[in-house]
């Protein structure tokens, strides 16, 4: 851990939350964050780093002046975007979020070419084939952060309905992060047990259904924002994973070249991670069912990946 530092791009909800929570549990030695709004990230940076020294963390956050403020970053994170608004076309989000990802990346290559990037932007799986395509990097440097946040939001709904094993419970989602994602109740358990040992059908499909909506659900109880708390918990995972060189399995996007049957695409999949990013990609044995889903999430995404290559690339 000795000389880690972390770059924060995009210092919104998440991207202050994970900052916060990577200072606190001294993951690492540094964090500098990056947004185009320099006085609240200066603030942010004070206030969170003077919060680690109230925890006692070794932790320091700075805010970024400019590009060269990325150099030497072992991870940068990308949370940078705009949220869809009235009136904005799926197609509209999608090319707005592709340039600002496009301009980050450019810093990116410029100032911090070996770091690993994890992407947390939407549309997400859309953005990490953006980021892989405008920067030319190694398809195990770029990864995105979707599936831990999914299976948490799973393992939540299961507890829900069982009413026991907090702490216990281990949850598996693959695909896209959206509509089309896959949970797996096969591979999700409680205390090491199938929930399909425990749980009825109908009661497996209305977890299922509530996962594909988890996040949905936040944003309209906010209103006027989405949710940051486990988004940013499940980046730490990944950073700390990374940084400590910890071999742990998550479900994260990343570029598939012929696993699961499928190139030069972007899906959620189970992944080994480590210092060099994504260092083995985990096939699971799916059935029929599962095959099915999991087309129908890689056809979602690669309708989005054809609006980019006409219009963007």
């Amino acid at each position: 851990m000795i000389n880690k530092k972390v770059g924060i791009i995009g210092v919104g909800n998440v991207g202050s939350t994970l900052a916060y929570t990577l200072a606190h549990k001294g993951i690492c030695s540094s964090i500098v964050l990056k947004d185009i709004r320099e006085n609240v990230v200066e603030a942010m940076a004070l206030d969170i780093s003077q919060s680690a020294n109230a925890a006692k963390s070794h932790t320091i956050v700075h805010a970024a002046k400019t590009g060269k403020d990325l150099k030497d970053c072992d991870i940068v994170v990308i949370t940078a975007g705009v949220p869809r608004k009235p009136g904005m076309s799926r197609d509209d989000l999608l090319l707005t979020n592709a340039k600002i990802m496009k301009n980050v990346i450019e810093d990116i290559k410029t100032h911090a070419p070996f770091s690993i990037i994890i992407i947390v932007s939407n549309p997400l799986d859309a953005m990490v084939y953006t980021a892989l395509k405008t920067s030319g990097f190694k398809k195990e440097q770029v990864v995105g952060m979707a599936g831990i946040l999914d299976s948490a939001r799973m393992s939540h709904f299961i507890l829900e309905k069982v009413g026991f094993g907090a702490g216990q419970i281990e949850s598996s989602v693959m695909g896209g992060h959206g509509d089309n994602m896959v949970p797996l109740p096969n591979y999700s358990t409680v205390a090491g047990v199938a929930i399909t040992e425990i749980l009825t059908q109908g009661e497996i499909e209305q977890i299922v259904e509530k996962t594909k909506n988890g996040g949905l659900q936040i944003v309209k109880l906010l209103e006027t924002g989405s949710a940051y708390y486990a988004p940013a918990h499940a980046t730490s995972l990944m950073v700390e994973a990374i940084l400590d060189n910890k071999k742990k399995i998550y479900p994260c996007a990343v570029m598939l070249d012929g696993e699961y049957g499928y190139k030069n695409i972007v899906a959620g999949v189970p992944v080994m991670l480590g210092n060099k990013g994504v260092e083995k990609i985990m096939e699971l044995k799916l059935d029929e069912r599962q095959k099915e889903l999991f087309e129908n999430s890689i056809k979602s995404v690669k309708s989005l990946i054809e609006v980019l290559e006409e219009r963007f690339f």
